[in-house]
């Protein structure tokens, strides 16, 4: 509430002259202090909070008895290393380096779509031959490799039509690593070994 009242008016040494009235103002702050604390009280009741975002990944029994065979023809192998860099195959055929984001200059990157057509096509292609969707793919990660790196692949691979679903995540060995590098040194085979020298036998000479 809000108080006005009119101090008396000072009187001057001169006679016959009076100062001005000067009205006075009190604002009481008490019910807008009430109001501001009612309309927090309502926002924070009311607001929905950021749920935080999980991915179901379905991990295998500690003690799983039915192992199931699949043929390498049928495996695609995508290992992702430091620096964003994707590199596929199939069964035990040698690397090769795919972009695994686009690259023009976009804030949030998203898959590439060299990415998603060779997911594409060599789905369809084991499907053709196989006659059904038996494809399995394994995911291996380098440890300098970033956590989004596999959220995005996985997210990749749930909005595949159809979505795949077969896929597991494998550790990232050194044999990799040499493979890897290998392709990179320009496919070289690995270089022979110097031939060990014979111990001699302890015969007499004749």
């Amino acid at each position: 509430m809000a108080a006005v009242g009119s101090p008396e008016p000072k009187k001057t040494k001169k006679k016959g002259k009076k100062m001005p009235k000067r009205v006075g103002f009190k604002l009481d702050m008490t019910p807008m202090v009430d109001v501001a604390f009612l309309l927090l009280t309502f926002f924070m009741l009311t607001t929905t909070f950021s749920k935080p975002k999980t991915m179901e990944i379905n991990l295998p029994a500690e003690k799983n008895t039915n192992e199931v065979k699949v043929a390498e023809s049928n495996v695609l192998t995508v290992r992702v290393m430091e620096g964003d860099k994707a590199y596929w195959n199939i069964g035990f055929k040698p690397p090769q380096a795919i972009p695994l984001y686009e690259t023009d200059g976009d804030a949030k990157p998203t898959i590439s779509e060299k990415f998603r057509k060779m997911l594409r096509e060599n789905r369809d292609r084991i499907r053709q031959e196989v006659g059904e969707d038996v494809m399995v793919l394994v995911l291996k990660l380098d440890k300098k490799a970033r956590y989004r790196n596999l959220v995005d692949i996985i997210d990749e691979l749930n909005i595949a039509n159809p979505p795949i679903k077969r896929f597991s995540i494998a550790d990232f060995t050194e044999e990799d690593a040499k493979e890897i590098a290998q392709m990179l040194a320009g496919g070289a085979p690995p270089q022979p070994q110097p031939p060990q020298p014979q111990p001699k036998g302890k015969g007499k000479k004749k």
